[in-house]
């Protein structure tokens, strides 16, 4: 099944939207908020799916679905995770100032610990209070929500714990990033609100595209309206969501509405660095990713980062180039109080 979660107060408002992303119903009448249906999901995810069966049906008509009305599914989160899985893209990152990645980076993930009091809606607006000297940036990934997850979790056991799957921008702010890791401390000021995509979607739902903790399909970004990059979600996937989960578990609980993400969505081409779309390959899912590649080659970055007015669009389609999460689409705009 499909949920969404529309922009009423501070939680949203639960509904059941159809596989076409065309209708939706109210779930209130089951859980008014998808915090609430998380909190709950053992009783109220069978009621939420014949909710779903019967839209699909017509037995339920419905109204139209509008991803200009959502805001992220869980517009705000008890936890939100964030990995590095595609190694390819660190590897880039080191590469570019002339550093070695650790052999550990190969084996245990990477991860921050993201805000989660502020996400953004998928189709709003990213505000900063400047374009220049913080490089704005966006990230393409892929996330999953989890239900209580305990403490020291199992690989083998942390699927299970899987409950919905949607899409990412982790917008960065690349210029601010260095002096904050000088710092010895994480992010916090180069990781503003995160948006995430209109729709979240049960892991049945995508059939053989989800496989072994990874999404099997292209993630596409389109940056000021045209397609920046396509790479497989599942290839050059380092570490698989059942890893990503058991890591952050590994010390605390994680508790339901939990959200781990992927990283930044990386294909390497054979063997390489990845190439734009232009020049054969799957193109990027972040701006970092060309300019780290262009430093490698050229000795400094071409491409510039985002500025007020670009915008970027990320989805992911089926084989039959249907939309599965709906789109995150945002414009850069300037802050005003």
């Amino acid at each position: 099944m499909r949920l969404a979660s529309l922009k009423r107060g501070r939680d949203g408002s639960l509904v059941v939207v159809s596989s076409a992303l065309s209708r939706m119903v109210s779930a209130a009448h089951i859980a008014e908020t998808l915090q609430q249906a998380l909190d709950n999901w053992n009783e109220v995810s069978l009621q939420l799916r014949d909710l779903s069966d019967s839209l699909e049906s017509g037995a339920t008509s419905g109204e139209p679905f509008d991803e200009g009305q959502c805001s992220s599914p869980l517009p705000r989160a008890y936890q939100w995770a964030d990995g590095s899985a595609y190694v390819n893209h660190v590897e880039l990152v080191r590469k570019a100032r002339g550093a070695e990645i650790p052999a550990s980076f190969w084996t245990d993930p990477l991860m921050y610990q993201g805000g989660s009091d502020s996400f953004l809606d998928p189709h709003g607006p990213i505000v900063m209070p400047t374009d220049q000297g913080w490089g704005i940036d966006f990230e393409a990934e892929v996330a999953v929500i989890t239900d209580d997850v305990p403490m020291g979790t199992s690989i083998e056991q942390a699927l299970q714990h899987v409950k919905l799957i949607m899409l990412v921008n982790d917008v960065s702010l690349r210029d601010l990033i260095p002096a904050e890791l000088a710092k010895g401390f994480g992010f916090f000021q180069s990781k503003p609100s995160t948006a995430f995509s209109p729709v979240c979607v049960t892991p049945d739902e995508l059939g053989d595209a989800w496989c072994d903790g990874k999404l099997q399909l292209a993630l596409r970004s389109t940056y000021n309206g045209e397609l920046f990059g396509a790479p497989d979600a599942a290839i050059d996937m380092t570490f698989n969501f059942a890893e990503l989960i058991a890591h952050a578990a590994k010390s605390r609980p994680l508790v339901s509405g939990s959200i781990i993400g992927s990283g930044t969505v990386s294909n390497k081409l054979n063997d390489g660095p990845g190439k734009p779309l232009s020049q054969g390959g799957v193109g990027y899912s972040c701006i970092a990713e060309i300019r780290m590649i262009e430093t490698i080659k050229n000795g400094a970055p071409e491409t510039g980062y985002m500025t007020f007015g670009d915008t970027i669009k990320i989805e992911m389609l089926d084989e039959k180039n249907n939309s599965l999460f709906g789109a995150i689409d945002q414009r850069i705009e300037k802050y005003t109080d």
